[in-house]
């Protein structure tokens, strides 16, 4: 995977063929072998459930196909909206039917967005967890319609290959950061008691692939400001006002670890290689906000909370340089130390920087999967924020390619 891009970071997978040749020779059952070297976990399972019953179910006279740019106001026109209030109106449970099924019935045929269809749109958006603005756009069409069964089975084949990438087992206790769902979620002993929205990466500040262990919580944390976004975002600011980075709550230490005025530093005269370090000092306005929790990597990526709060409002939410942001930091922070948010609360309180290790180690998965089951085996899907399908598929298609007779 690593050689899909630079954001996949996957130690190879080992395999003795010698010995795989030699069990299958052997063995009386080598279908129940072959099925042992796939991924051992309820998430594959799921997954493979999904596939075979798309692929049994009859794809074309149950599909409702929509205008995937459709764009409506209240106001608006489109022969589109019947279909959407059909889809709402099937979908619909008995408490929506008592708030709403009246008004789905009396505008079913329309293809005028009147207004008095705004709160019907709005529940519906509501009920998928998407922004209520009553704005009929690609998102809200996307997750009403859903998608069509090939390109369902697509992100599913896709899936179990990422799946392949990440260890057979993930432990009943564990942390997953799924970015094309924009969520983060926390299982202790096999039961999900935590999940929550997150902020990701943009497009070119992707967050990486790859899985480790979650090791320690640290409170009002000090932010290293990267190379990148000095030379990016403050350099161009600071060659205009010197003394920003003073009077804004940073600290600046030069090569010899000794902290000098950034006002005292000709910035004009400094290029893309900064010689100086830059931190932002904790407090309300820090990037990272209360805490941070860290597994250290080589991508400098972990979870964090953020003043931003608004952002969280979001459907679509990549808007990090890569780390991820958790709505709700102090439960996670909480939950991975094994304590209550309450002492959380006390850690940051003081206001000092300071650091506690977890118990045990915790994995964390930050993944991108575009199809994706919950722990009752339920598969929803995803935009592919980052186009990581296409180079993925057309991966597969190679090997396919390769390994085929006469290549």
């Amino acid at each position: 995977p690593n050689k899909l891009s630079g954001f996949h970071d996957f130690a190879r997978a080992k395999l003795d063929e010698k010995l795989v040749l030699s069990v299958l020779a052997s063995s009386d059952a080598p279908d129940r072998y072959l099925e042992s070297l796939h991924p051992q976990n309820d998430a594959y399972a799921a997954l493979k459930d999904e596939l075979a019953k798309l692929r049994a179910e009859a794809a074309a006279d149950e599909e409702v196909v929509l205008d995937p740019q459709l764009l409506l106001k209240p106001g608006g026109k489109h022969p589109d909206l019947p279909k959407i209030l059909r889809i709402i109106d099937r979908k619909a449970d008995s408490s929506f039917r008592e708030q709403h099924g009246t008004v789905l019935a009396a505008f079913a045929g329309t293809d005028t967005y009147l207004d008095e269809l705004v709160p019907v749109i709005k529940a519906a958006q509501r009920q998928h967890d998407l922004n209520p603005d009553g704005i009929i756009g690609r998102r809200t069409v996307g997750v009403l319609a859903g998608e069509t069964k090939a390109a369902k089975i697509e992100k599913i084949l896709l899936a179990m290959e990422r799946l392949r990438w990440h260890p057979s087992h993930w432990g009943n206790t564990r942390v997953v950061l799924n970015v094309p769902s924009f969520t983060a979620s926390y299982v202790e002993n096999g039961v999900e008691k935590l999940n929550m929205r997150t902020v990701v990466g943009t497009t070119t500040n992707q967050t990486y692939f790859f899985h480790d262990e979650i090791e320690y919580v640290e409170f009002n944390p000090y932010w290293g400001v990267p190379n990148s976004i000095m030379v990016n975002e403050k350099l161009p600011q600071l060659r205009r006002d010197p003394g920003l980075l003073d009077r804004t709550g940073y600290e600046v230490y030069d090569r010899n670890g000794r902290q000098v005025s950034s006002a005292s530093i000709n910035w004009n005269s400094v290029g893309n290689n900064i010689p100086y370090s830059v931190r932002q000092k904790p407090g309300p306005s820090n990037s990272l906000g209360e805490l941070k929790i860290m597994f250290p990597n080589k991508h400098a990526i972990y979870m964090h909370d953020t003043p931003s709060r608004n952002l969280f409002s979001r459907d679509v939410r990549s808007f990090s340089h890569g780390c991820v942001r958790l709505e709700d930091p102090r439960a996670m922070a909480a939950a991975v130390l094994g304590i209550s948010k309450e002492e959380v609360g006390k850690h940051i309180a003081g206001g000092k920087n300071n650091r506690k290790t977890v118990p045990v180690k915790i994995p964390v998965y930050v993944s991108y999967f575009t199809a994706w089951p919950d722990l009752a085996g339920n598969v929803s899907y995803y935009d592919d924020i980052y186009g990581r399908d296409a180079h993925l598929a057309k991966a597969l298609g190679l090997v396919d390619n390769a390994r085929s007779a006469g290549s």
